[in-house]
């Protein structure tokens, strides 16, 4: 993250003051300030800066717009791409502090990994009051979660993606362990293996257990698909384009874990990703094959391209067998989630009401935006198969979204607090806290559920 967050103002620190949309009268703003305001036409719209010089000619302080709708915290973020290079502090503490705090630093991301450079050099101050620790906690289970969708296959395949999982291991002393290529079928995990078969790198389960093994049991389960071409129902080309992301369920997973091993949490987490590439070859699955699965479910292939919950239903088994108190499974699963709600609102599905009316609050005080869908019975019949105890698709291809969460839940039993969450992991465009490219999505609003329900 280019911005580096300081503890206290530096004597060289200037000051943002921000502005609601044609409220510079009657604020704590230097007269001379709002006259050059109004001279520069700056009125404090939305995202607008301004900046005023000094008798002597040096910048002197930072005007920014927040615009007339209510105050959003993350919308401080653009402070980090229109600020100079320098050091800076909040003339007064914004209404969400924290959350103003943290948009900066997540707005300051870019992915350098090729090449781009990082950017200007920008020190900013913790307001008062504010956790610094808790912001960079977050901020780094955002980047990284961002770094690993940003990646593309040919760098994140299976074998990167698992080592991923066992650098985050390590680094929060977490214990691994890898089920990979034909041992999957003997481990029992059939659909895991017929998915990811045909790729030059083998399919993989990766378990990941960190905690004290009698504490209150959290399982996280994070689609892996590190490329997706659609298998024998190959995408066309343009559907290709961001099939990189679609290993975005498993990066959002790691972030939530990053965040949750760092708050050192008192629970055992238990983070499952089952990793593939969903390529094509002679030995790849087939439309019309019936396919053995963990549960002991038969299921009809439908189409290749709807790997995703084939791999997740094995790992969704595999969970539910412990019956934990919590089990969250992510995946970039169906764009028509993204036709319902767009990218920028990902559905959860659940059966827990409780857990469901925590996480509508949570987004909102940590504006990580989601909204819950049905899990409507009636339709489950559409996944009926004549061959099979069920198909991965449906014939008429009416909700989508709801028909997945459908097929998944055929594999959660046991576990009565489970949440489905299909994510887009994207910004098609820059926002004011993230650049055009991989999003961490749903995961504040869940580590804010997690640590209220199960911290220390």
């Amino acid at each position: 993250m280019p911005v580096e967050l300081v503890e206290t103002p530096s004597g060289a620190s200037l000051p943002v003051h921000t502005v609601r949309s044609g409220g510079l009268d009657g604020t704590d703003i230097p007269a001379r300030y709002a006259a050059w305001s109004a001279a520069t036409g700056f009125s404090g719209d939305t995202g607008a800066l301004a900046f005023v010089p000094s008798a002597q000619g040096r910048l002197e302080a930072a005007l920014f717009g927040l615009g007339k709708a209510d105050e959003s915290g993350l919308q401080h973020g653009g402070l980090a791409r229109l600020l100079p290079e320098g050091d800076w502090h909040f003339a007064s503490p914004p209404a969400k502090a924290a959350l103003a705090t943290l948009g900066v630093v997540l707005g300051g991301y870019v992915f350098t990994r090729y090449g781009k450079k990082p950017g200007k050099a920008i020190r900013f101050a913790v307001p008062d009051g504010v956790d610094r620790a808790e912001v960079l906690r977050l901020a780094d289970g955002v980047r990284l979660c961002r770094d690993l969708v940003n990646t593309p296959a040919n760098d994140l395949g299976p074998e990167a993606l698992e080592a991923a999982v066992q650098t985050l291991a390590a680094t929060h002393g977490a214990k691994v362990q890898v089920t990979r290529g034909d041992e999957l079928l003997s481990g029992g995990y059939p659909m895991i293996h017929a998915v990811g078969r045909a790729a030059s790198e083998a399919p993989r389960l990766v378990d990941m257990i960190w905690g004290r093994p009698d504490a209150t049991k959290v399982t996280l389960v994070g689609k892996g698909v590190c490329f997706d071409t659609g298998g024998l129902d190959i995408k066309p080309s343009s559907s290709m384009l961001l099939m990189k992301k679609d290993m975005g369920g498993a990066a959002n997973v790691l972030g939530l874990a990053s965040m949750i091993m760092a708050a050192k949490l008192d629970i055992r987490l238990r983070v499952l990703v089952p990793i593939v590439e969903n390529a094509i070859a002679g030995n790849a699955f087939r439309p019309g094959d019936v396919l053995q699965s963990r549960k002991g479910i038969t299921v009809e292939i439908g189409n290749t391209d709807a790997e995703g919950r084939l791999i997740l239903a094995d790992a969704l088994a595999l969970a539910d067998e412990e019956q934990p108190e919590l089990l969250i499974d992510m995946a970039t699963l169906t764009g028509a989630a993204r036709v319902a709600l767009g990218p920028e609102l990902p559905p959860f599905y659940t059966q827990d009401d409780a857990l469901a009316a925590d996480l509508a609050a949570a987004s909102v005080e940590v504006e990580d935006p989601i909204w819950r869908m049905p899990l409507w019975k009636p339709y489950d019949a559409k996944l009926s198969s004549k061959v099979a105890d069920i198909n991965n698709v449906t014939t008429d291809g009416f909700a989508g979204s709801i028909t997945a969460a459908l097929f998944l839940k055929r594999f959660v039993e046991r576990t009565t607090s489970w949440a489905h969450f299909d994510i887009f992991a994207w910004n098609p465009s820059d926002r004011p806290h993230g650049p055009a490219g991989g999003e961490a999505q749903a995961i504040r609003a869940l580590e804010r559920v997690i640590a209220r329900r199960y911290g220390s």
